[in-house]
């Protein structure tokens, strides 16, 4: 080989490197957790969080090797640069005034709103499934969520009407069967 083809070789390799070396660099990393118990999905979310990524998304249901598991996927997105540092809270109970309360604490202390699902877990029966975000970052401020469960479509658009009027946002709805409740429209809301 010349001494000109393989100067040709190492300039056209340091040309194609830096492009390879910016792709891999907006690259965005995904991570799945799935578990059937509430509180090693909050370890699991945490963890993931201290590496950096953060929630995507949230799904409850049967799986086919798992069976009856909550499912979140959480990501990494390099164009997001360094996020101060996030908590995550898992919220499930079978009895949604128990979650309205909690929801509400975690609000005060500015925690967001971040997904739901219902699923039946192996211990704790059906289980409406809150995530919240919380964050480092000063000036977090509070947030009044309300949570509204019916059984009836036309009494959560009568629900709905009224805390529109109120300034609550709807943030997310599930229809599932909650082992207190039976079949219900869940729906959680919030204002700032």
């Amino acid at each position: 080989m010349s001494f000109c083809h393989s100067a040709a070789v190492i300039l056209l390799s340091m040309r194609v490197l830096p492009f390879a070396w910016a792709a891999d660099a907006s690259a965005i990393d995904y991570r799945v957790l799935a578990t059937s118990k509430t509180s090693t999905m909050e370890k699991e979310m945490n963890a993931a969080a201290d590496a950096g990524f953060r929630f995507a998304a949230v799904m409850g249901g049967d799986t086919s090797v798992g069976g009856k598991e909550v499912v979140v996927v959480m990501m990494k997105d390099p164009a997001q640069g360094d996020a101060p540092k996030l908590v995550y809270k898992l919220l499930a109970t079978a009895r949604t005034s128990t979650m309205q309360k909690e929801m509400q604490q975690l609000g005060d202390e500015g925690f967001e709103y971040k997904g739901q699902t219902v699923f039946e877990s192996a211990f704790g029966g059906k289980e409406v499934t809150v995530i919240m975000e919380g964050s480092s970052a000063a000036g977090a401020g509070r947030i009044e969520y309300r949570l509204l469960a019916t059984k009836r479509t036309s009494t959560m658009q009568k629900e709905l009407q009224q805390q529109g009027e109120e300034g609550f946002l709807l943030l997310g709805m599930t229809v599932g069967k909650t082992a207190v409740g039976g079949s219900e429209l869940v729906s959680i809301l919030r204002k700032r």
